[in-house]
């Protein structure tokens, strides 16, 4: 059995930050930068607090069946709420989606290079 890789992207809204939790956030900004974002098993966050209060944390995971990308979400989420607790940040607008690498179409050149190799 190989192991599937799974791409798990938790999305939602900062609420009810207070003046020093928003200053917090701006300050560690260049940190949370979409140009830094990474699919990671420990998982990375990105934000622009500045421009509108949405922030959205990205995840690595893998599994061996199919349906234990069910799982690896539920702990992306599991593990998106503790960091944002350990903080005192509120959210809402939690949700979730989740992707099989196995399962994703091929792109352009991947399809080309499977022709050439004959599959």
């Amino acid at each position: 059995m190989s192991t599937r890789t799974f791409r798990i992207t938790v999305r939602g809204v900062f609420d009810g930050l207070t003046d020093e939790q928003r200053a917090a956030l701006l300050a560690d900004a260049a940190q949370h930068d979409v140009l830094r974002a990474a699919f990671t098993p420990e998982g990375t966050l990105t934000y622009d607090i500045a421009a509108r209060p949405a922030f959205v944390f990205r995840f690595a995971a893998t599994g061996e069946e199919e349906e234990d990308i069910l799982e690896a979400t539920e702990q992306a989420e599991e593990t998106a709420k503790a960091w944002l607790g350990e903080r005192g940040y509120g959210f809402k607008n939690l949700r979730s989606t989740a992707e099989d690498l196995a399962q994703a179409p091929l792109g352009k050149r991947q399809r080309r290079a499977a022709r050439a190799n004959g599959f």
